[in-house]
């Protein structure tokens, strides 16, 4: 291991930790007798090693003493043993230790950073571990924990590290192999991770690149290039790649994080594998994977072959490929947050030692602080709220032989929803609030439908569909007092409904009609109709369904795209 980037060769992470019986947690020890002053990465940190293995009276032993202080009698507890190597043992119940460390379980690999709960100096040493760029006003200036963020994750192709001199394009700088944009909700409450094929065909805006020397200089863009060349060609860096994505899809990037080979090897070997499933037993020439149909678990090499494999997927293209690294990280993830993996010191030390060694960041979140802060608020996000999908695509019509691709027209909805916060799975934290706004809003009397007065605006809703809500609402609703006002001011992501409050009873018949939750209601000021009488206002918003379809689900109607969440577990084929 180099000696500016990580810990000395004898000394594991894992022997400077100990149990604190007065707070059942464990914490980083220095020497009793030292003061606890800053201490190169290099040097070995003293403090008493793990407790040895238990023998038969496990179940009475007591923890491992913390120096200069004394273990009251009464604070006693179970030794756990050791899962011997190569078996899964069932799961253990919750123990004072896992509560101390489950907020270190990753919702993906990158969340491992916050690992090292307690210890100032090792958290400075993993901060040592991290490499950073600066992208300029490509990214945010800060972490904001507080709004939606949206991660570019860039898998590169470099042949760096040992073992991975035949992997990748030789010479190669390093170009976008497999990126992953995670958008992460205002509330939380889910996230989507939209891949881009490295095949997709962009323009890639004039940018700077980053030189050996780290100064910057000025490149010129291309015009109608696959989205890989956003990345090393030379010399962009990724601000580049994160400029191109705005100019594709609209949507602004904060943040990114990189990767190599060595990511996927050291990540998946820290976690003792990754579970995956196949339809059919794949023997790749190319890649190197051998395994049989069904289930096998990956790691190290075995784990890289498994990403890089195409030609044993569907049609043997870069989108089946795709797949199967997204039903990958929803098992890695799945894996992070086990309770195996959680309640692991040691695990735990050995992941985050592989995750910071892996990354590559920009400088706004390169701080361990920040670094911290950012893994907190990813582990919020419940895995089954995590949607995988993919950038809407088809054949580039300019080719002959299909080598590439273009977005298709439902690219622009996805691009939409990720821009506006909206999810792509429903949500049960959402659910409740919804339940709780209808309660308190629509609570009361109901107008008869012919004494609703409407107006209905057009505001991101398909073309048309004012004049379709209107003749649906007096012909079968039999709200006749309505009337198309056009198109609004600005396009919005929700439908709403605007009255004054002596107009509540009206509002509350119309939400009824259209199954309008209760935070589409927005009291305020009528308008007045073309027979100058106060009128409520309709804006139908890009979550609107159709003429008739109510809207009273937890999220909007999803476009046809293919997607997986986190918490299933899918075959490859």
């Amino acid at each position: 291991m180099d000696a500016g980037r990580g810990r000395s060769e004898n000394i594991d992470p894992a022997d400077q930790w100990v149990l604190n019986p007065n707070t059942g947690e464990y914490e980083l020890r220095l020497s009793p007798s030292a003061p606890q002053s800053p201490r190169s990465p290099q040097s070995p940190v003293p403090g008493p090693r793990r407790r040895p293995a238990p023998g038969p009276d496990a179940g009475t032993a007591r923890p491992t003493a913390v120096p200069g202080r004394q273990v009251p009698p009464q604070r006693r507890r179970r030794a756990e043993p050791e899962e011997p190597p190569g078996r899964r043992g069932r799961r253990p119940g919750k123990s004072k230790a896992k509560k101390a460390l489950l907020w270190t379980g990753g919702t993906m690999a990158f969340v491992l950073l916050a690992a090292a709960t307690g210890g100032y100096l090792y958290l400075k040493h993993l901060e040592g571990n991290v490499d950073t760029i600066d992208v300029g006003d490509a990214g945010a200036s800060s972490f904001k924990k507080d709004e939606a963020f949206n991660i570019l994750i860039i898998g590169t192709d470099k042949r760096t590290g040992a073992g991975n001199e035949g992997y990748g394009d030789k010479g190669s700088t390093g170009h976008a192999d497999t990126t992953i944009l995670l958008h992460v909700a205002k509330d939380r409450s889910n996230a989507t991770a939209l891949s881009i094929p490295r095949d997709l065909i962009v323009d890639i805006p004039e940018c700077d690149a980053t030189l050996e020397d780290g100064t910057k200089e000025p490149v010129s863009g291309n015009q109608g290039v696959r989205f890989n060349r956003s990345l090393g060609e030379s010399g962009r860096d990724p601000g580049c790649t994160m400029r191109t994505v705005k100019e594709f899809s609209g949507i602004q990037v904060d943040h990114f994080m990189m990767a190599d080979f060595n990511a996927v090897k050291t990540l998946t070997t820290a976690v003792d594998g990754v579970d995956i499933c196949l339809e059919h037993a794949v023997n790749d020439d190319d890649s190197k994977l051998n395994l049989p149909e069904g289930e096998s678990t990956v790691e190290g090499e075995e784990a890289l072959a498994f990403l890089r494999t195409r030609k044993s997927f569907g049609n043997s293209g870069d989108l089946d490929r795709i797949k199967a690294q997204q039903q990958f990280l929803g098992s890695l993830m799945r894996k992070m947050s086990s309770s195996d993996t959680l309640t692991s010191p040691t695990k735990l030390l050995k992941l985050a030692e592989a995750a910071t060694e892996a990354l590559t960041v920009d400088k706004a979140i390169g701080k361990v602080g920040t670094l911290k802060d950012l893994a907190l608020e990813l582990k919020k996000v419940p895995t089954k709220n995590i949607t995988f999908t993919t950038v809407p695509v088809k054949d580039n019509p300019a080719e002959v032989v299909k080598a590439t691709v273009v977005v298709n027209e439902t690219a622009p909805q996805v691009f939409d929803m990720i821009k506006n916060d909206v999810s792509f799975t429903e949500v049960k934290a959402q659910e409740k609030k919804e339940k709780a706004a209808v309660a308190a809003r629509l609570k009361g009397t109901k107008a008869d439908a012919s004494e609703v007065r409407v107006r209905i605006l057009n505001g991101g809703a398909e073309s048309g569909s004012a004049q379709d809500q209107l003749t649906y609402l007096q012909t079968q609703a039999g709200v006749s007092k309505s009337e198309n006002a056009g198109n609004a001011d600005a396009e919005q992501a929700k439908t709403t409904l605007e009255y004054a409050p002596d107009q509540a009873d009206q509002a509350r018949r119309l939400a009824d009609i259209m199954g309008l939750s209760g935070s589409a209601l927005k009291p305020g000021e009528s308008e007045l109709n073309a027979q100058g009488l106060p009128t409520m206002t309709l804006i139908l918003g890009k979550d609107f369904k159709g003429a008739g379809v109510k809207l009273n689900a937890s999220s909007v109607k999803t476009p046809d795209v293919e997607k997986s969440t986190a918490d299933k577990v899918e075959c490859s084929g």
